[in-house]
């Protein structure tokens, strides 16, 4: 029987599954991080991780606490530099990429700069992009995590931070994107979230147990499309929960919020 587990834990553990093995993805700290070093342990040991700040390839041996940290280059094929990440991102050589934000639309737009609509006097100012608008923009598919509720889910986001599919299908490629690139799925804590291939909309691919789609609508602030075929998420197992607490984050400084 497969033991309690936290709305946290449970976002991890999914987006862990999305990341097939022999894979490349760009990560920054955090819960992306966690499920990174859960799928590097469990199921996708040759999954190739690059952190932002130059980072190919290491072997975490715990959870690092930014993309500088030491430990992000732990048996490491090599450390280099932001504009080589940002290079082999641009090459199209990296599979997928981890994001977050304040909040995020139907279309997978991604707001982490402000709420309001002056720039210049915003009723709250975010940390701004980092390396966000370059990784949606240039690596092939997009996973973000996010808890899911009305104030994140939002008809129009304040500000365009990283770009998603825009305002629809073929925006991306009108903008100067690579064709192909874009957002892949959101996992929440209420269910998986992908995106329709003719309209580019996020729709409900799966729900986590116990949730209803009437319960996913009300925690959102924008029309979800349903796919044809809904499905129900597999709990976490015990042994991605036991590594996850043991190996990956030991002192809970991500699994304990």
């Amino acid at each position: 029987m497969t033991t309690s587990y936290n709305a946290m834990e449970l976002m991890i553990c999914v987006a862990s599954r999305e990341l097939e093995d022999g894979s490349t993805l760009a990560v920054g700290t955090g819960a992306p991080c966690a499920a990174a070093m859960l799928a590097q342990k469990l199921s996708s040991p040759n999954l190739s991780i690059l952190f932002e700040a130059g980072s190919v390839n290491p072997q975490l041996p715990e959870m690092p606490i930014s993309v500088g940290d030491s430990r992000a280059g732990h048996k490491a094929v090599m450390v280099s530099t932001m504009g080589a990440i940002m290079e082999t991102c641009q090459r199209g050589y990296v599979d997928y990429t981890f994001l977050g934000g304040a909040q995020i639309d139907m279309y997978g737009n991604l707001n982490s700069t402000m709420i309001g609509d002056n720039y210049q006097e915003p009723k709250v100012r975010f940390p701004g992009s980092g390396g966000a608008n370059d990784l949606a923009s240039l690596c092939w598919k997009t996973i973000v995590i996010t808890p899911m509720d009305d104030r994140r889910f939002v008809e129009q986001v304040d500000f365009i931070t990283t770009p998603g599919y825009l305002t629809g299908k073929g925006a991306r490629e009108a903008a100067g994107l690579p064709e192909g690139t874009g957002p892949y799925k959101v996992i929440t804590n209420l269910c998986i979230l992908g995106y329709d291939d003719d309209t580019c909309r996020m729709r409900i691919e799966s729900l986590h147990p116990g949730v209803t789609v009437e319960k996913v609508r009300e925690n959102c602030g924008f029309e979800l499309l349903l796919a044809d075929s809904l499905e129900e998420t597999h709990p976490p197992t015990d042994e991605e929960l036991r590594i996850l607490r043991e190996e990956v984050d030991p002192d809970g400084y991500i699994i304990g919020r």
